[in-house]
């Protein structure tokens, strides 16, 4: 990981992204403090989706149920504000 000021990296701006792009992480600071960092992006795929909704618990046999309760929470005597006069 490599560090920066901000006028350092804003002048060399192109060579900063071929670093990255090769994937170098590089943080870049202002007066002191980091103010950002720069990586690589992990590409999103198919897989990595379906992995990640595996992991999610399925919905529970009350799920519509609730649903249905809280939309009955609704009022209907509310007036649209955004219907024309």
């Amino acid at each position: 990981m490599r560090t920066l000021t901000a006028t350092h990296a804003s002048r060399g701006f192109s060579d900063l992204l071929d670093a990255v792009e090769h994937g170098e992480t590089i943080r870049i600071t202002r007066a002191g403090h980091v103010v950002a960092e720069l990586r690589p992006v992990v590409p999103a795929t198919g897989r990595s989706l379906r992995d990640a909704l595996s992991r999610v618990p399925a919905l529970d046999d009350a799920f519509d149920d609730d649903v249905a309760a809280a939309a009955s929470l609704l009022r209907a005597d509310e007036s649209d504000p955004w219907a024309g006069d």
